[in-house]
């Protein structure tokens, strides 16, 4: 006969061992391919949140660098690159600098599993995935990878603006895709110099200022990455820029960045009278959502009045200690463009 004590004891030991069953999903059909070499992990990967995890030791090491891990730390050195990172956090630092991940590491059992894109870009390899089969390439301290994926010669921008001139040196830029892109392997070029970080873009279309001015002259736009069907395309365009038109400005902002905000607050600044200004802001549970090209889940557009105020009610779901990133760009009636990103805390 099974007493009451024996009965409760069992049902808490089978809910033990079914707590420690219920793992995230493996990823066991993702493959990793490091400079033409596949990796077999002794831990498969775990898919969590669209983002693939591998064990720590497995990627750094595999890309060059050694790792020291210790009380939820983890701290790797290689390719002339340092790369911190804590387990739970999205917060990290690469080379000194807080850079912040979408997703952040945890552990399963004994292993410590890092998501694969940001460790390898950290160490500045470069990551392509290909949706046909499954695969990851990685391609790490100067060697070829095996695999180039499938150019896509149908693939075009359409919409580009500046078409061909603009008679002011901060241009807003944008264009639309003729397919769509996958948003996680965009890049924006301008004039050769990366400003991916100051993109805003879609799976159809993307929108930046150059965080610099552009001499009157000629300027190039290029765009890299890959198709949503997993083809690449690296494409662009040129125009001419002049000084003819008076810079824009976009200053006196509030809340001011670092502010803490609730999930409903209304933001305000200062540009050139009867700028359209857009707002899009994306929000994360436990860091600064920082998404280099981030599409935002709130976008509204306004036009700021004849003194150049504007005034936008802000409302994005957020937990207490979340945080929330905003990307403000004012282009005045005469095309010149000005964008700011704003990181805040949510109360």
């Amino acid at each position: 006969m099974i007493t009451a004590k024996r009965l409760a004891a069992w049902m808490l030991t089978a809910t033990l061992l079914l707590g420690f069953s219920m793992t995230p999903a493996q990823a066991q059909t993702v493959n990793v391919v490091v400079n033409g070499g596949t990796i077999t992990f002794d831990q498969p990967p775990i898919e969590r949140a669209g983002r693939v995890f591998v064990p720590l030791r497995g990627i750094f090491e595999r890309l060059g660098a050694t790792v020291v891990y210790a009380n939820n730390d983890i701290n790797a050195q290689g390719n002339g690159r340092s790369v911190h990172l804590h387990i739970g956090s999205t917060a990290a630092s690469v080379n000194g600098q807080t850079v912040y991940m979408d997703v952040a590491p945890f552990l399963v059992g004994a292993r410590t599993l890092v998501p694969l894109r940001f460790v390898a870009q950290a160490l500045g390899a470069s990551v392509n995935w290909n949706a046909s089969n499954n695969t990851v390439y990685i391609q790490g301290n100067g060697s070829a990878s095996t695999y180039v994926p499938p150019s896509n010669g149908s693939f075009s921008l359409t919409n580009r603006r500046p078409a061909t001139g603009s008679n002011t040196t901060q241009p807003n830029i944008r264009a639309s895709y003729s397919e769509p892109i996958d948003r996680n392997t965009l890049h924006v070029y301008v004039d050769g110099q990366d400003v991916s970080g100051s993109t805003e873009a879609s799976s159809s279309s993307f929108n930046v200022t150059a965080p610099f001015a552009l001499n009157p002259g000629t300027h190039t736009v290029r765009t890299t990455g890959t198709t949503a069907a997993g083809a690449s395309f690296d494409t662009g365009w040129s125009f001419t820029t002049g000084a003819g038109a008076t810079n824009n400005v976009l200053n006196n902002i509030s809340p001011p960045n670092g502010s803490t905000v609730a999930s409903s607050f209304t933001l305000s600044g200062h540009t050139r009278p009867g700028a359209a200004v857009h707002v899009a802001a994306t929000a994360s549970a436990t860091a600064f959502g920082i998404i280099p090209i981030g599409t935002g889940t709130f976008q509204t557009d306004v036009t700021a009045d004849g003194g150049g105020n504007f005034s936008v009610p802000v409302s994005i779901n957020t937990a207490s200690g979340g945080h929330v990133t905003i990307i403000i760009t004012s282009t005045a009636s005469n095309g010149s463009s000005v964008s700011r990103t704003l990181n805040y805390s949510a109360s």
